[in-house]
């Protein structure tokens, strides 16, 4: 299978291009070719394996297989605990704050 490095990749549209090694023609890459679990996406410079198809406009890569997925985040740090950093435990009084989230 060939391998080539990400040029660019769009997310918001959802497609962008790769080139191969040992070649100057860019090959259009859209997500649905992307081979991964979740969210499929593409970053510069990564490296990937592909499959080569004829396109209307030139070549596309498909089968698209990242070498080294992007992280994700774990989810560990919540964005809303609960807890009010400035509460002394003290709740004979009551504030009233505006968050915004």
């Amino acid at each position: 299978m060939p391998r080539g490095k990400v040029k660019w990749f769009n997310n918001a549209k959802g497609y962008g291009f790769i080139i191969e090694d040992g070649c100057s023609d860019d090959l259009f890459a859209h997500f649905s070719s992307v081979q991964m679990e979740g969210y499929k996406t593409l970053k510069a410079g990564q490296t990937v394996t592909f499959e080569k198809k004829p396109g209307d406009k030139g070549t596309h890569a498909v089968n698209i297989v990242p070498d080294e997925v992007p992280a994700r985040s774990t989810g560990s740090q919540s964005v809303n605990s609960g807890q009010n950093p400035d509460d002394s435990g003290d709740s004979s009084g009551y504030s009233h704050r505006v968050v915004n989230a």
